[in-house]
């Protein structure tokens, strides 16, 4: 066998080895919240005027939750955090300020596998206990609007759930088109056919029948700016898209006092307008 043979045959070993490796332990890349260190359920703080709770998904697992009821006649956010974020902050956010001087609840939610909740993550899974989720604000707030916000991954996971139960509008921060456009963005040789889970929101926005605020940072080195852009072209004139200055972190919050005046509920026999472009 010639030098070169053994070369091409080492280097076919070690590539076949890599994208082996990528296959097995791709979630672990995608959801590192819940595979690094963490804290237990016993260990984190929770926020003033709100509370723990335990939701059951569909599946036999158990969720770490943390709940502030709305005033009467109130909406309740249902926010779901990014891949290495908790639930912690995003309650702390929607239980403050504007949201609530307006009045309104809030629920979020440790995904499967993440600090406090049983299980793994896959996308199958997120999607069942964001249904999960809005199972539980159904059950304590039978009557309020639900607006399901999301950043980064947590939009895609809102996308999807929107795709499938009535709600009062989504409102996304740092979202993407696509994870298998993502990841063939950051990285143009891996085969995107190595992707278990692909979280195709580009198809299911047009599921979404509330209307729809995107804000996404300009200098966002993590999910580009396009992706915004798009998804809220592919969800027609229900859409309003709006590029802040900021990062993917730096950009939270900088439209919630517009967040809040566009999906302050309304009785829900009046017709949706078009949001203003």
């Amino acid at each position: 066998m010639t030098l070169l043979r053994v070369i091409l045959l080492l280097a076919l070993g070690l590539s076949a080895s890599v994208l082996g490796a990528l296959f097995l332990f791709q979630r672990h890349l995608i959801y590192p919240g819940a595979f690094g260190s963490g804290f237990g359920e016993g260990e984190r703080g929770v926020p003033a005027g709100t509370e723990a709770v335990t939701l059951n998904t569909a599946d036999g697992h158990r969720l770490y939750g943390l709940w502030r009821a709305p005033e009467p006649g109130r909406g309740v956010v249902l926010t779901f955090h990014g891949n290495g974020s908790l639930p912690e902050p995003h309650v702390a956010r929607f239980s403050d300020g504007v949201w609530r001087a307006a009045g309104w609840g809030t629920l979020a939610i440790a995904y499967r596998g993440y600090p406090g909740s049983t299980g793994s993550p896959s996308e199958a899974g997120l999607i069942e206990d964001g249904l999960a989720a809005y199972r539980l604000v159904r059950d304590r707030a039978p009557d309020a609007p639900i607006l399901l916000h999301g950043h980064s991954m947590g939009a895609a996971v809102a996308v999807a759930v929107a795709a499938r139960e009535p709600h009062l509008g989504l409102y996304l921060e740092a979202p993407f088109v696509s994870l298998t456009r993502l990841v063939g963005e950051h990285f143009p040789l891996l085969p995107r056919l190595l992707l278990r889970d692909t979280w195709r929101s580009d198809r299911r926005i047009g599921e979404a029948a509330g209307r729809i605020l995107i804000v996404h940072g300009t200098g966002d080195p993590v999910i580009p700016v396009a992706h915004g852009r798009d998804l809220a072209a592919l969800a027609g004139t229900r859409a309003r898209f709006v590029a802040v200055p900021g990062d993917h972190v730096s950009l939270l919050g900088q439209r919630d006092a517009e967040a809040e005046a566009t999906f302050r509920p309304v009785r829900s026999a009046e017709p949706i307008p078009a949001m203003p472009r």
